[in-house]
């Protein structure tokens, strides 16, 4: 494995970098989308729960079948991957953020609005905060899903750890299907790691906001 790693390192360093920007756009695109999802459907709960059930659907298609039929649309590339990762990942990210916000006390809310606040100031300042660990929960749960998910990626030619995945099983080689998992599971970790660092960041800020 270390001489697989002198011989193509410049190249494998390239393809973490591609892995990681297809991923974290991804994340990126579906947690805007999911923050406005939730923020201008939250009031209409029929509405809400469709979208989860339209996105559950949208899960539920392959992602081989999914790249095949953006194809004709977006062509070859990453920015295909990117769409694709992106719905996978919105299914997650709403699921949670509604079950965090949904799981807070009804009790606390109503303390909130007793107290003069308006409706968005209940959410930044009550319902927000206390959602945040099922909220980061669901982010650690896509950008698990999103990470696995990216490798397949390279199937049509958007770059990434998966490419070494498919090097290694057209030639039968298994050091680079090792060099793929093992370089896909240290990503995940870095990301992991730095998501659970905003969360601990915007905890600490936010509880101070709690003041009921």
């Amino acid at each position: 494995m270390i001489k697989y790693w002198q011989e193509n390192a410049p190249q494998m360093l390239l393809e973490v970098e591609q892995h990681a920007a297809m991923v974290l756009s991804a994340l990126a695109i579906a947690l805007l989308i999911t923050i406005l999802l939730v923020l201008f459907f939250l009031r209409r709960q029929r509405w809400l729960n469709g979208l989860v059930y339209f996105f559950s659907l949208l899960y539920s298609i392959p992602s081989f079948a999914f790249f095949a039929l953006l194809l004709p649309l977006s062509g070859l590339g990453m920015w295909t991957a990117v769409i694709v990762l992106t719905v996978y990942s919105e299914y997650i990210l709403l699921r949670s953020f509604i079950t965090g916000i949904r799981g807070v006390d009804s009790d606390l809310v109503e303390v909130a609005r007793g107290l003069g606040m308006t409706n968005w100031q209940v959410i930044a300042r009550v319902q927000l905060p206390l959602a945040l660990p099922a909220i980061f929960s669901g982010i650690q749960v896509a950008l698990a899903s999103t990470m696995a998910m990216a490798t397949i990626a390279a199937t049509i030619n958007a770059g990434g750890l998966g490419q070494l995945l498919f090097d290694g099983l057209q030639s039968l080689r298994v050091v680079p299907i090792l060099w793929g998992i093992l370089l896909t599971m240290v990503l995940t970790l870095l990301c992991a790691g730095a998501i659970w660092l905003l969360q601990w960041a915007l905890t600490r800020r936010w509880a101070k906001m709690v003041r009921i």
